[in-house]
């Protein structure tokens, strides 16, 4: 067994469709949150397309400084199959037939009620000196390799299948491997009213004076920020308590600036909440044209508490289905603060929901005015007996615009619930 302090840990992602955008790169970043919780540290992310040479080069200098490296990608029955290819020149192997493989593929291929064809029979051949994982999610198997004390796995790149190799096979293999590990732990912090700049600032002498084992991150989320206070260490005790003196600091210096501590997002937070109290959510939307629904709605179980959305985008739809006064569209405007309060109250009027969020803006990047430029926004929130209203002036990027709306609307009601 090899033992160490802090194993570090590279992931390798393999695809041309990675490096121009045309896929996004979700299973590093999944990989690493696990790896984490194992106490797994991820140095290094490297992104490669389907070149042998460049393929060659990344496991090399993975192999120079990293424990742990582990490849996603470029494995299939196609002609761009590049990682196996690259695998047996890298450990100066070659490629045998594996009759075990084989019937794991036929398993799965009939399970999907398909035929066995040619090109996902080859899958069956494997590198020789490679330890196989029978991949029951699909065709390619997955390969485990050693040298020099380093490990080194080969998985496919459909995050499904990485997914149940990684859970089922590869954690589990690493954990009993790597016995020593050393420990992580994150802490995280929604924070609301500050800006980046203004929050480093204030918490300057807090992160100067951090131990070297701990360090602070700032992540901001459009109109939030999401601060981590990562420790590591080899010694659990001592890094449980670093960690909770650390993070006692912080909440005192932040008071009442804490949307949440939790590491979600905050429609994942308010989903929470919302369910915990039993309450009822409706919207009304203008200009983020049903961006705030599609969050809620892309959370599992929503059905509990969200009951429906209007996206008045026009004058009309305002009037009347929200039931805003025309006299008040015109003495006013549509980006104002009685519209956007009647909007809120007319949304829990037509869903008879618990509590409600309106939002009506100018996302961009024109169609602005004198009095209401470009990124402004009112917000009013209620629930129950409360009401409350709050005029922004975001920026000129529409993108950012309908983010910032959405995320300060969902800060505002968490707010006022009781």
């Amino acid at each position: 067994m090899i033992c160490a302090n802090m194993l570090q840990v590279e992931i390798i992602t393999i695809g041309d469709e990675l490096l121009i955008g045309q896929v996004l790169d979700t299973n590093s970043a999944w990989m690493a949150q696990e790896l984490n919780k194992s106490g797994f540290d991820v140095r290094y992310k490297t992104t490669v397309g389907d070149v042998e040479e460049d393929i060659l080069d990344a496991f090399g200098r993975a192999f120079s400084r990293a424990s742990v490296i582990l490849v996603t990608g470029g494995i299939g029955p196609t002609k761009d199959d590049i990682t196996k290819k690259a695998l047996v020149q890298f450990f100066k192997t070659t490629l045998i037939f594996d009759n075990a493989t084989l019937e794991t593929i036929k398993e799965v291929v009939h399970g999907n009620h398909k035929i066995l064809n040619g090109l996902t029979r080859n899958q069956a051949y494997v590198p020789a000196g490679s330890t196989v994982i029978q991949n029951k999610a699909g065709t390619a198997p997955v390969t485990w390799f050693e040298k020099e004390g380093k490990i080194l796995v080969s998985m496919p790149g459909v995050p499904y299948e990485m997914k149940w190799a990684m859970t089922n096979e590869i954690l589990p293999r690493l954990q009993m491997f790597f016995r020593k590990r050393g420990f992580i732990r994150h802490q995280t912090f929604w924070v609301k009213d500050y800006s980046e700049s203004m929050l480093a600032i204030h918490l300057e002498t807090f992160e100067n004076e951090l131990p070297a084992s701990v360090k602070l991150a700032y992540l901001p989320a459009s109109g939030l920020i999401r601060l981590r206070l990562t420790g590591k260490d080899s010694d659990e005790t001592g890094l449980n308590e670093t960690m909770g003196l650390q993070t006692g600091k912080l909440k005192a210096l932040l008071s009442g600036s804490i949307l949440s501590e939790e590491d979600d997002n905050p429609e994942n937070i308010l989903d929470r909440i919302l369910k915990e109290k039993g309450l009822t959510l409706s919207l009304a939307e203008s200009c983020t044209g049903g961006k705030l629904a599609s969050l809620f709605t892309a959370i599992p179980g929503c059905s509990r508490y969200f009951k429906g959305g209007v996206v008045s985008y026009s004058n009309d739809a305002k009037r009347q289905i929200l039931g805003v006064r025309l006299s008040d569209i015109k003495k006013y405007g549509a980006v104002s603060l009685a519209v956007v309060e009647q909007m809120v109250l007319g949304a829990r009027r037509i869903f008879n929901s618990d509590c409600a969020i309106a939002i009506s803006g100018i996302a961009g990047p024109d169609g602005g005015t004198e009095k209401n430029p470009v990124g402004t926004v009112w917000i009013a929130v209620s629930c129950k007996k409360r009401l409350i209203a709050r005029k922004f002036l975001f920026s000129n990027s529409r993108e950012n615009n309908i983010l910032r709306s959405c995320n300060n609307g969902i800060r505002m009601l968490l707010d006022v619930i009781d």
